[in-house]
């Protein structure tokens, strides 16, 4: 399938066509990127060098700190480059590429959150068992089985929406290029490319969204079960991480995804909560509320230096 667009690019019309005002989105864009890669990096050397970390809990939460860095890093470097840039262009093979790539880590996201939820009700509801269950076989399947499905989702999406034409209309009023984004600007039949998204929206992440939210009605029934108020408070602190995570994941994609196409600053919020936002403050709440991710800090500190 080939694309044939009269048009060879699309202007990305960005946050602000104020200079002042897009010098300081640098600044603020670039922190965070910054401290995306830092954060990120450094949960993966921890989680890598310290031998007490090397259950499944943080092989899952190793491989979620380095989809943080390819989602981030599929849109934040053009967002840098435009904001510094008069020509915001970007070809229209780039833009697909974005769409692509952007798809598929988001969608690897949904399913690694989805299987780290079904290893928190493993841990909390046979912990005696969590090591035979929760094997190195059956955690590189999960993963292997995320990245997979996202991918083939992805290039599902990509191919119909590959016979989309753009002939006239260049500006997209955005910071990146998705999928929604491009619907406006092309010149052809949307139909088939807004089903598949539909159909992948409804499938993928509604359905990842609801074994999410079954495990964690397991959970909490599990939870509600121990008898004693020490043992309940443990056992919940071993899922807050992830449920906050979860909560910022799919309460900015839904709201994002649910609001219709109108590049109103509103939508433009909730892209950059889901995009951006989100990878940066992943590290931090799996850190911060973690003990075990504290200790293995200091430890690794302490040996550096």
């Amino acid at each position: 399938m080939r694309n044939h667009s009269v048009i060879s690019e699309f202007i990305l019309m960005g946050l602000s066509a104020d200079p002042q005002t897009q010098a300081l989105l640098f600044v603020l864009f670039l922190v965070i990127y910054l401290l995306t890669l830092m954060g990120n990096l450094m949960l993966l050397l921890v989680i890598g060098f310290d031998s007490h970390l090397h259950i499944p809990m943080y092989f899952f939460l190793r491989q979620l700190s380095f989809l943080d860095l390819c989602h981030s890093s599929v849109t934040v470097p053009k967002l840098l480059e435009n904001l510094l840039s008069e020509e915001k262009t970007v070809s229209v093979e780039g833009c697909l590429a974005q769409v692509f790539f952007l798809f598929a880590s988001g969608g690897t996201e949904s399913c690694l959150l989805t299987v780290m939820a079904y290893d928190r009700y493993v841990a909390i509801r046979s912990p005696l068992l969590y090591g035979q269950v929760m094997n190195r076989q059956l955690c590189m399947g999960l993963v292997w089985a995320s990245w997979g499905l996202a991918f083939l989702d992805a290039l599902i999406n990509i191919l119909v929406a590959l016979n989309l034409d753009f002939c006239e209309a260049q500006n997209i009023h955005h910071f990146c290029c998705e999928l929604p984004s491009l619907y406006p600007l092309s010149c052809s039949d949307v139909t088939a490319s807004f089903t598949a998204l539909l159909c992948s929206s409804i499938l993928h992440f509604f359905g990842n969204f609801l074994l999410i939210f079954f495990s964690y009605v397991r959970i909490l029934s599990t939870i509600l079960a121990i008898s004693s108020t020490t043992g309940r408070s443990k056992a919940f602190s071993t899922c807050s991480s992830h449920l906050t995570a979860v909560i910022f994941f799919y309460g900015s994609g839904f709201l994002r995804y649910l609001m219709p196409n109108s590049g109103s600053t509103r939508e433009l919020i909730f892209s950059l909560q889901y995009i951006v936002i989100t990878p940066m403050l992943n590290p931090l709440i799996y850190s911060l509320k973690n003990k075990e991710m504290k200790a293995a800090m200091k430890r690794m500190l302490r040996k550096c230096f």
